[in-house]
This record gives structure tokens, C-alpha cells and sequence, in this order.
């Protein structure tokens, strides 16, 4: 039985064949570009199988005609979300786990934490309101320089010079109130 009608698994073995094809074709490109910004080709190769699972998951002919692009901006992309993650993530070195993953507590820290942060929540009060502020956005929020730029109105250098000059002030003024 013929019709004249195209089945409806056609478009879906185009589709196939156009994802089987880009993959044979861009994987290995999109591997080294990936390696080149994470610097480990084992994350790479995740990245990238990563873009190709975000790629079938696309409506078809979404990405017609630049799905290399396409595939290239997931991939740098993804590679800048890792290397933030990682930025804010501290990793260990060999044994480092054992040293600060102490049994117990020395007695009295808690205090001496408690007496150190009071000290420098004093000290950061008498900072200029300009200093102040960017310290207080910058360590007690986490926030980048561009974004206490953004917030504040003031240029991304302003806002690193104001910091340098705090953290400078706040060290010399912590160590003459210590014996």
C-alpha cells in the first residue's frame, strides 16, 4: 500500500541524520576548543556531550543553519559556568582534608572568632561610607567588582581602588589592636 503522502518518520530520520552528521563532524572541534578553556579534556568531552543532549533536545530546524555556532556558544557557555563554579569552590590538596578537618575544636576559637569579627565589624564602621559600602558588598554579599560597579554607579577601578585602600587600612589597624 502507497501513498503519496510522506510518512511521518521521515523528518525524524533527516533529523537523526543531521544530528548523527554534526556529531561526527564537530565533536572533535568542539572537544579541543572546550579543552582549551577548562584545560582538562575529560570535563571537555562532558561539556560537549552536554551541548550535543541541549542540541536534541532543540525543536528541529530551531538551530538550521548554525548549529556549529550554536553548538560553539553552548560549549563556551557551559565551559564559563564551570570555571565560575570552580572559582567559588576551593579544591584540597593532598592531605590538606586531614589538617582542617580537625577530631575537635580547640577550646576557646569560638570566642576568639566571635572577638575577631566584632573587632572588624568596628573597624569596617569607622571606614569611610564609600569604603564601607563597596567592603560590606563585596565580602558580606559576594558580589564581583563589575557588579558593585553596576550598584554603586561607580567604575570598576573606583570600586577596586576603594577596596585595596580599605583592606589596607582595616590589616594596619587590626594589627595595632592585637599584642
Amino acid at each position: 500500500m502507497s501513498t503519496d503522502h510522506p510518512t511521518s518518520r521521515e523528518p525524524q530520520d533527516e533529523n537523526a541524520q543531521f544530528l548523527e552528521r554534526t556529531f561526527a563532524e564537530q565533536q572533535a572541534p568542539l572537544t579541543r576548543y572546550t579543552a582549551r578553556l577548562l584545560g582538562d579534556p575529560d570535563r571537555a568531552r562532558d561539556v560537549v556531550q552536554d551541548a550535543f543532549v541541549r542540541l536534541m533536545a532543540q525543536p528541529a530546524g530551531s538551530v538550521d543553519g548554525h548549529a556549529v555556532e550554536w553548538l560553539f556558544t553552548v560549549c563556551r557557555n557551559r565551559a564559563l559556568d564551570v570555571l565560575r563554579k570552580e572559582g567559588r569552590m576551593k579544591r584540597f590538596e593532598d592531605g590538606q582534608m586531614e589538617r582542617v578537618a580537625a577530631p575537635m575544636e580547640r577550646p576557646g576559637r569560638a570566642i576568639e572568632q566571635a572577638e575577631t569579627q566584632a573587632a572588624l565589624l568596628e573597624l569596617i564602621g569607622r571606614l569611610p561610607a564609600n569604603q564601607q559600602e563597596v567592603v560590606r558588598l563585596k565580602f558580606q554579599n559576594g558580589f564581583s567588582y563589575k557588579e558593585i560597579s553596576r550598584i554603586t554607579e561607580l567604575s570598576v577601578g573606583n570600586v577596586g581602588f576603594l577596596i585595596h585602600t580599605a583592606v589596607a587600612r582595616l590589616r594596619t589597624e587590626f594589627a595595632a589592636q592585637r599584642p
